[in-house]
C-alpha cells in the first residue's frame, strides 16, 4: 500500500510530459516512460547515417551510445540537476549532418600562401562559384597582390567581383555563410582565427603537405561542392578552446586615467581596478606554454578549477583540443582522441619526471596556468603557433571549451574520416603482415 501511494503521489507531482519522456537527441530509438523504457526501434526515426558517398551498403545503428541527455533520469528517483551553464551535449557521430535554413550566397575561400601550384585550383573554384552558383566571394586582399594574379588578363573579369578584407582591420563574421580552404591543415586553423564567435562551416581540400585536417581532393571540386551548398553532407563539430591572458601593466601608470587613454579613447581590454590588461582567443589545434630562449627548465603552476593540480618542470606543457591531439600533442607522446570526444588533454613537453604522463580531463573545467614563484625565468605562450607572446610573474593563462565548435565537412562520415586520416597521414599501425602457419598435409 505504501509504494502505491507514493507511486500515486509521484505521478501527480510530474507533470504529463515527464511522466512519459522521450528525447529525440539521445534516445531516439527507445521510448521512455516514467516506470520503465519500452525497448524498440522508432518507426518515426532512425539513428543510423545517411548512406556513405558512393557507398552501396547503408549504415544502421540498434542504439545510440553516447552521454545522457540533462534530463534523463536515473531510477525512479535521481536525476542530472539541471544547469543553464551546460558547454554542450554530446551527440551521436552518425546524427550530425548539415542543414542550411537558408540558401548560402557568400562563401570566404582561403588560399594557402607562398604556392604557386594553388593558383589554378584557386582561379578554376572562384569562376565556378561566381559563374555557376552565382556566390559572392570573399578573399584576403594580399592573395589578390600575388603577381600570378594580377598579371592574369583571363582572370580579371573574375577578380574585379571579390569582396576583399585584411586580417585584423575589417571584420566579416556575420558576412560569411560557409568556408572553403585550399591547402593543408594550416589553412583550416588560420579560418577557425579569424572568427572569434560562430563559425561557418568549413569545406577543406587537401592542397597541402599533410592534409589530416583537409579531407576533401579537388579532383571532383564541382560535385561536392554542390552538394554542400545543397546541405547533403556530414559534419563534424571540432571544440575550440576560449583561452583568456590577463598581463600586469608594466608601462607607465600615467598612460590611462580614468579607463581612458592619452587621447581620450576608451582603453579596450584594461582592467582598471587591478592594473591589468586582457585578452582572448579562440583556439583550435593547443596553446603551448613553453621556456622560450632560456636555458633554464620552464617551472609552471597548473591549476584546474581553482585547486593546484601539478608543477610542471621540463620544457612546457601543451594543453590541446582533441583536434590537436594529432599535432604537437602526438609529437610529444600523447594519445590522440577523437574530434567528438568532449575533453581537454594536458601533455607535458619532456619533462624532467619519469611519472609524468600526458592527461585527459573533461571539457567542462577550467585551466588557469602561472609562472611559479620560484620560476627562474619566463614562459612564452603560443596559439594554434600565432600571437606568441611573453609571461611573466603575475600574468595568468585561463583555458575552458569554447560553446563555438568549428563544424568541418566530412566527405563521408566523422568516424571514418578520421581513421583514414590516421592510416593515409600519419601511417597508424603500419606494419608488416605476420606470416601465417602451413596447414600440415593429412597422413593418408
Amino acid at each position: 500500500m505504501e509504494m502505491e501511494q507514493e507511486k500515486m503521489t509521484m505521478n501527480k507531482e510530474l507533470s504529463p510530459d515527464a511522466a512519459a519522456y522521450c528525447c529525440s537527441a539521445c534516445h531516439g530509438d527507445e521510448t521512455w516512460s516514467y516506470n520503465h523504457p519500452i525497448r524498440g526501434r522508432a518507426k518515426s526515426r532512425s539513428l543510423s547515417a545517411s548512406p556513405a558517398l558512393g557507398s552501396t551498403k547503408e549504415f544502421r545503428r540498434t542504439r545510440s551510445l553516447h552521454g545522457p541527455c540533462p534530463v534523463t533520469t536515473f531510477g525512479p528517483k535521481a536525476c542530472v540537476l539541471q544547469n543553464p551553464q551546460t558547454i554542450m551535449h554530446i551527440q551521436d557521430p552518425a546524427s550530425q549532418r548539415l542543414t542550411w535554413n537558408k540558401s548560402p550566397k557568400s562563401v570566404l575561400v582561403i588560399k594557402k600562401m607562398r604556392d604557386a601550384s594553388l593558383l589554378q585550383p584557386f582561379k578554376e573554384l572562384c569562376t565556378h562559384l561566381m559563374e555557376e552558383n552565382n556566390m559572392i566571394v570573399y578573399v584576403e586582399k594580399k592573395v589578390l597582390e600575388d603577381p600570378a594574379i594580377a598579371s592574369d588578363e583571363s582572370f580579371g573579369a573574375v577578380k574585379k567581383k571579390f569582396c576583399t578584407f585584411r586580417e585584423d582591420y575589417d571584420d566579416i563574421s556575420n558576412q560569411i555563410d560557409f568556408i572553403i580552404c585550399l591547402g593543408g591543415d594550416g589553412t583550416l586553423l588560420y579560418a577557425s582565427s579569424l572568427f572569434q564567435g560562430s563559425v561557418p562551416p568549413v569545406m577543406a581540400f587537401h592542397l597541402g603537405s599533410l592534409g589530416f585536417l583537409t579531407p576533401f581532393s579537388f579532383e571532383n571540386f564541382q560535385s561536392q561542392v554542390t552538394q554542400v551548398i545543397e546541405g547533403n553532407a556530414a559534419v563534424v563539430l571540432r571544440s575550440r578552446l576560449k583561452v583568456r591572458v590577463v598581463k600586469e601593466l608594466r608601462e607607465k601608470k600615467t598612460a590611462v586615467h580614468n579607463g581612458l587613454g592619452e587621447n581620450g579613447s576608451q582603453a579596450a581590454g584594461l582592467d582598471m581596478d587591478v592594473g591589468k590588461q586582457a585578452m582572448q582567443y579562440q583556439v583550435l589545434n593547443e596553446v603551448v606554454i613553453d621556456r622560450g630562449p632560456s636555458s633554464y627548465l620552464s617551472n609552471v603552476d597548473v591549476y584546474l578549477d581553482g585547486h593546484l593540480i601539478t608543477t610542471v618542470q621540463g620544457d612546457g606543457v601543451i594543453v590541446s583540443t582533441p583536434t590537436g591531439s594529432t599535432a604537437y600533442a602526438a609529437a610529444a607522446g600523447a594519445s590522440m582522441i577523437h574530434p567528438n570526444v568532449p575533453a581537454i588533454m594536458i601533455t607535458p613537453i619532456c619533462p624532467h619526471s619519469l611519472s609524468f604522463r600526458p592527461i585527459v580531463v573533461p571539457a567542462g573545467v577550467e585551466l588557469k596556468i602561472m609562472l611559479s614563484p620560484e620560476a627562474r625565468n619566463t614562459a612564452w605562450v603560443s596559439f594554434d603557433g600565432r600571437k606568441r607572446q611573453e609571461i611573466r610573474h603575475g600574468d595568468s593563462i585561463s583555458i575552458t571549451t569554447s560553446c563555438y565548435p568549428l563544424p568541418s565537412i566530412c566527405v563521408r562520415d566523422p568516424v571514418s574520416d578520421w581513421f583514414e586520416s590516421l592510416a593515409q597521414c600519419l601511417h597508424w599501425n603500419v606494419r608488416k603482415k605476420q606470416a601465417h602457419f602451413e596447414e600440415e598435409e593429412e597422413e593418408g
